[in-house]
């Protein structure tokens, strides 16, 4: 059995994700804090876990012999300033920050030596600033940092690790940033070289590829998936 396992798995980018490496052929856990709303796709199954809570993690990884692909996708976003309480700060850093080192940590003695795969979904936020997502923002470089570091240090035993950095993708997620915003979905596309939204599907893609076999000598990446977003000066 090759087993992947993709943390917030249940719906929005990491729902597209399980799907896309269940039709692969992996047998896919999607790991979440609540139950999914809807039944997941075939091959994936729900576990519950709060990647925030290291005790959790630690419980989750516990009976599995072998995870061949970790996603780390599971995260909180929301618009913060220094200027409020620390609530929303520490509850954004430990979820997207804090959740995937616990469960890089977790994984290292279940990946296989030669094709084990780490992939952190961060965001295009992980490589520049947003004045009001100083938490988010944070949170992110730091999941890039932390993925440029682990590529270093698990290259010995050729196991990848890589970062995809969406800009916007239609989700749940963009949904509340853009009430925050004040704007709609054509609004935030006119922003996009592309002119569009990316889809949750070609996140999923960029994934797969960086799994995959063909992408051995890939690591230590951060790969944008935002219409051309981070290439306009």
């Amino acid at each position: 059995m090759t087993l992947a396992l993709v943390t917030g798995g249940t719906r929005g980018i990491g729902r597209a994700i399980a799907a896309r490496l269940a039709a692969d052929g992996f047998e896919v856990i999607a790991a979440a804090r609540q139950k999914p709303e809807q039944a997941l796709p075939a091959r994936v199954r729900f576990a519950a876990c709060d990647v925030a809570d290291a005790a959790a993690v630690a419980a989750l990884f516990a009976p599995l012999d072998r995870v061949d692909v970790l996603v780390n996708n599971a995260g909180l976003a929301g618009a913060n300033a220094l200027e409020g309480d620390d609530v929303l700060w520490h509850a954004i850093v430990s979820s997207n920050l804090h959740g995937t080192y616990h469960c890089c940590k977790a994984a290292l003695g279940k990946l296989p030596d030669g094709d084990g795969r780490i992939v952190n979904i961060a965001s295009i936020l992980g490589l520049r600033g947003v004045a009001d997502q100083t938490a988010y923002c944070a949170a992110k470089h730091g999941v890039v940092g932390l993925t440029r570091a682990l590529a270093l240090a698990l290259a010995p035993r050729r196991i990848t690790v890589n970062a995809v950095c969406p800009g916007w993708v239609a989700t749940g997620m963009a949904e509340q940033r853009f009430r925050e915003l004040g704007i709609g979905p054509g609004e935030a596309a006119a922003g996009v070289p592309t002119g569009r939204i990316s889809s949750p599907e070609e996140v999923a893609e960029a994934v797969a590829f960086l799994v995959g076999a063909g992408a051995g000598s890939i690591t230590g990446h951060a790969l944008p998936v935002d219409g051309g977003v981070l290439a306009a000066p």
